[in-house]
């Protein structure tokens, strides 16, 4: 999951007293895993995340095999405002089962997602880092400023289009439309990066679910970063969690490629998968957006008595020149 986060998404604090918005000078992907980062595209930003992965289920105990291919498309769209982002994700899979009994085949759309990202809270806006020009320990002393995460909530709804084909018959069919909640934090730890997803999943149907995903990034370089992740899904019907870990290369400032491999926790229906995927980003439309922090005032208790005694001597002394050109036009 490229989400370059650890090299170039600290949302850039300036030496200066500017802070800039949610873009960043590199694409921000949120493949190759499943977590969703709180900070959006940037305002105008058009970003299209694609995926091509294969999973092979095994279940000893019924004698049953599934072999899985599937492609995932997120497109994502920065409107209105920086913190905001509009997300819709597609994925179509295509099934073959094997039985000593029969096998079968389905194909579909597995999943048609639409929804919206805000920013609520970002520690690093209007914060300006100081460095201590006389103690090198002062400037790399742990900061514990760092363990307050950046907040999003996210809120969407699920279409099921063919999402039932997919289901066991034992399963409750799903409803047409179904909610979906999120709350994304994101920290950042130097090369570091720590999101974490808390999900209310298919509310309120009978398959409601809360989930979670938890993605650590790292970036080894400019280019090259890897991930760890660990995702849960806990509903009346179905309880698993899967485990992730891949990498991703930076082609290009706006393209990347990304890899990965995973597989459940359980050993019986045991499921392996993997999957390749490409991100691109336009953002030609896109103006940088600049904000400006107060500077703080540094100066002591007597200059700034002084500096308000000049400032009433100068407003005094403008009157009375008005005054005095009035007289001279009344003349």
């Amino acid at each position: 999951m490229f989400k370059i986060k650890t090299l170039s998404f600290t949302i850039l604090i300036f030496y200066s007293t500017l802070n800039y918005g949610q873009f960043t000078d590199v694409i921000n992907s949120n493949r190759p895993g499943q977590s969703m980062a709180a900070f959006s595209v940037g305002l105008t930003v058009i970003q299209a995340e694609l995926g091509v992965n294969y999973a092979k289920e095994k279940f000893d105990d019924a004698d049953y095999k599934a072999d899985i291919w599937s492609s995932d498309l997120t497109l994502r769209y920065g409107i209105f405002y920086e913190q905001l982002e509009l997300i819709a994700n597609f994925e179509y899979q295509n099934e073959k089962i094997t039985t000593p009994y029969f096998d079968t085949k389905e194909s579909g759309l597995n999943r048609t997602l639409l929804g919206a990202k805000f920013l609520v809270y970002d520690p690093v806006k209007n914060y300006e880092d100081k460095p201590n020009l006389y103690s090198w320990k002062a400037n790399h002393k742990f900061n514990f400023r760092q363990f307050i995460p950046a907040v999003a909530l996210y809120g969407g709804v699920n279409i099921n289009l063919d999402r039932n084909k997919f289901l066991r018959p034992e399963i409750p069919r799903e409803e047409a439309f179904s909610l979906k909640g999120m709350i994304l934090t994101q920290n950042q730890f130097g090369r570091y990066t720590f999101l974490t997803n808390i999900i209310l999943d298919k509310f309120p149907s009978q398959r409601n679910s809360i989930d979670y995903v938890l993605t650590m990034t790292r970036g080894f370089n400019s280019r090259v970063s890897g991930f760890i992740e660990i995702q849960g899904f806990n509903n009346n019907y179905y309880k698993e969690h899967f485990f992730r870990t891949g990498a991703a290369y930076l082609v290009k400032q706006n393209i990347q490629i990304d890899a990965s491999i995973g597989s459940n926790f359980q050993a019986s229906p045991n499921l392996i998968f993997g999957g390749l995927g490409v991100s691109w980003r336009f953002d030609a439309n896109y103006s940088e957006l600049m904000l400006r922090i107060p500077k703080e005032d540094t100066r002591s208790k007597e200059d700034k008595k002084q500096d308000k005694s000049k400032d009433k001597s100068k407003s005094k002394k403008k009157k009375r020149l008005d005054v005095v050109g009035e007289d001279e036009k009344k003349k």
